[in-house]
């Protein structure tokens, strides 16, 4: 699947500080998308939605956050990865896009909507929810300090390893190979695989040697510690801020699943809320494309 595309950098708060993202362009008349992936993955994990959007939308952006793909910021506080979201729509020049974020990303674009600093025509979440109350969040988020459950991103993910090109080039083959029966990774094309997990590595040396696999662990802890006196945090309360049509897409067999009556109250509250489920494992964007751009369109 070819997609033209540019790399393009948005400014952050008119300094010299930038996200890095794809510039997929845009031939149809619909609005304007900004799409925003989850933790460890980077904006080419949106290629092939971006695809089938093409013929229909604006102009399709996709960000990588900080501490992800090619933006070399990293986090120093829990709230600046979604922050950034309003500047960026700033820098494109948006007044009402629709936004659509998966995971990590689906918070992202609910809390820069709870905040004011985008006003959407649209939020769709992807697989992407936060539904405990703030002490019940509070002690989730406290777990991440455990070395355990470092060591258990190290582990999974690779998140913070430094390899030589070599062990790189082989990390990302062996991702392409393993992809069909993966968990998270089943039903993605091939190329698209090697181009995400590609993005994943920065350089981590000046010869170019050396490659760091990003997101780090100490980046997922910040992003995962934010401070509970913060107006707009992580629980299920935030909805309530979201005052345009939000559209939940969840994954049978995702993150969230084991909480589908929780979800459906969430939507219920309210007649701007949609529910749609869909047959497939927590990484929408690059496993059901077509079907995901299907339900953008009709936001």
């Amino acid at each position: 699947m070819t997609v033209e595309s540019q790399e393009i950098a948005l400014p952050l708060g008119g300094g010299e500080d930038a996200l890095a993202g794809i510039d997929f362009g845009g031939a149809g008349e619909g609005p304007e998308v900004l799409l925003v992936h989850g933790s460890g993955h980077n904006a080419a994990a949106w290629t092939d939605v971006a695809a089938h959007l093409l013929p229909y939308c604006g102009r399709l952006v996709a960000v990588d956050l900080r501490g992800h793909g090619r933006t070399t910021l990293d986090s120093t506080r829990a709230d600046q990865y979604w922050r950034d979201l309003g500047d960026a729509v700033a820098a494109l020049g948006w007044r009402r896009p629709v936004l659509v974020g998966h995971s990590l990303g689906g918070y992202a674009v609910t809390a820069v909507t709870a905040a004011g600093l985008v006003e959407p025509a649209a939020v769709c979440t992807v697989d992407g929810l936060v539904l405990d109350d703030r002490p019940t969040a509070a002690r989730r988020h406290a777990g991440w300090r455990r070395p355990s459950a470092q060591q258990e991103l190290r582990t999974m993910f690779h998140y913070g390893w430094r390899a030589g090109t070599a062990e790189r080039d082989a990390h990302i083959e062996r991702a392409v190979r393993d992809a069909p029966t993966d968990w998270l990774n089943a039903g993605a094309r091939a190329g698209l695989v090697r181009e995400l997990t590609a993005r994943s590595f920065s350089p981590d040396d000046p010869h170019g040697t050396r490659w760091l696999r990003r997101p780090t662990v100490e980046e997922m802890v910040t992003l995962n510690t934010p401070d509970p006196a913060d107006t707009v945090y992580p629980t299920i309360d935030v909805y309530d801020r979201v005052r345009c049509p939000l559209t939940v897409v969840l994954a049978t067999r995702g993150f969230y699943a084991h909480r589908k009556e929780e979800i459906v109250a969430l939507t219920a509250a309210r007649p701007d809320r949609t529910l749609i489920e869909l047959d497939s494992h927590h990484n929408i964007p690059t496993a059901h494309p077509a079907t995901l751009a299907a339900i953008i369109k009709a936001l």
